[in-house]
């Protein structure tokens, strides 16, 4: 068990003038965390996390205790591999992990993006498999990967793990959006079962590099994603179902590594992200913010970053009046979650630094 110490950072923050001003506090909550991935709220002062080195943790945040629960997962924490993505609702905890496969030959696995369903309790969770991305692959790169329910059915993202045109591919999962039910069964209006018959049954959208950020609206019902670019070419989205957002065909403005050029930012017959980061600020999670404590917001996507370790807010329902503030950048290290306290409004941030922070108004 960790007992841990609250610090408070206060930031005042003036928007810009076509935008309404908002005074925030940030409070450290917890500290001493390692690497930690993802978070869900099982009450509004208790929460899980995750940990990349493949821990799951409950955290009291009335007496800033963690303590461990025990799993039966088979996590390689290697590369960009680990635990991922945690959701829990009425006692029962979904995750996403890079799941051990197989040896690939000496020193080297097989894994796989792969989503995980177990009953909650706060010693042991027996998880058992709902999906995994077919085929596994020898790769430390791009799992993805977030999870979201939607009514009777769950999202996820499925990073390509690196090799770029596979995304095309609709016989294999890599880069793509899933769509399951909440048990794991196959929807029978997925794409595969209209129009798309080539497509793996459980795909609902193609064409993304390594989406690590997805929410629900609660304005519209919609799902957004945000996607990692190469050398530039973040964007944030929307999940269509059927779609391709083209890679690697497509670019998305960014240059591979080597500084060759990939492909135009967007071409007719793909999907059309709606805000794109050239340079890449390497975008993370997202929130659609719903909650009394930022009145103002509610509707607007909140936009986490590992790069510049930046909170951002985009106003992004009209396309033509698209508006970008950055909240703070560089107070709290690199952002990888972020969630909303649904009791209160207030907003939770993981930090790759080892902190949770609670950000609310003063």
């Amino acid at each position: 068990m960790k007992t841990v110490n609250s610090i408070i950072l206060l930031i005042s923050l003036l928007l810009p003038t076509n935008a309404s001003t908002e005074n925030f506090k940030l409070t450290e909550e917890l500290k001493g965390l390692n690497l930690p991935w993802s978070l869900s709220f099982v009450k509004s002062d208790k929460l899980l996390l995750t940990e990349k080195s493949g821990k799951l943790l409950l955290a009291n945040l009335k007496n800033k205790t963690v303590t461990e629960i025990k799993h039966n997962l088979s996590v390689v924490s290697t590369g960009q591999g680990g635990l991922l993505d945690v959701l829990y609702q009425e006692k029962t905890v979904w995750v996403s992990y890079s799941e051990f496969r197989g040896f690939a030959g000496y020193n080297k696995v097989y894994t796989s993006t792969s989503i995980a369903k177990g009953k909650f309790d706060d010693s042991k969770i027996i998880f058992n498999n709902i999906f995994r991305a077919e085929p596994p692959i020898n790769s430390n790169f791009h799992f993805g990967s977030r999870l979201v329910k939607k009514g009777k059915y769950l999202f996820a993202s499925v990073g390509e793990r690196g090799k770029g045109m596979v995304a095309q591919d609709p016989k294999n999962h890599l880069g793509s959006i899933i769509r399951i039910g909440l048990d794991g069964s196959i929807p029978k209006d997925n794409p595969k079962y209209l129009s798309n018959k080539e497509w793996l049954p459980e795909i609902y959208q193609i064409g993304v590099r390594n989406p690590q950020g997805m929410s629900l609206s609660p304005v519209d019902g919609n799902i957004f994603i945000s996607n990692h670019g190469a050398r530039g070419g973040d964007w944030f989205g929307k999940v269509i179902k059927g779609g391709n957002y083209g890679w690697k065909i497509l670019g998305w403005g960014g240059t591979n590594y080597n500084g060759s050029k990939i492909g135009p930012q967007w071409k007719a017959g793909f999907d059309k992200a709606i805000h794109y980061w050239v340079p890449s600020i390497a975008v993370s999670a997202i929130n659609i913010y719903s909650g009394d404590e930022f009145k103002s917001w509610r509707g607007h996507a909140l936009i986490t970053s590992l790069k510049d370790k930046s909170l951002r807010k985009l106003i992004f329902k009209d396309k033509s009046r698209l508006q970008e503030d950055i909240l703070f950048k560089g107070k709290i290290g690199r952002i990888r979650d972020i969630k909303i306290q649904k009791e209160t409004g207030k907003i939770f941030l993981l930090s790759d630094s080892g902190s949770l922070w609670k950000m609310e108004k003063i």
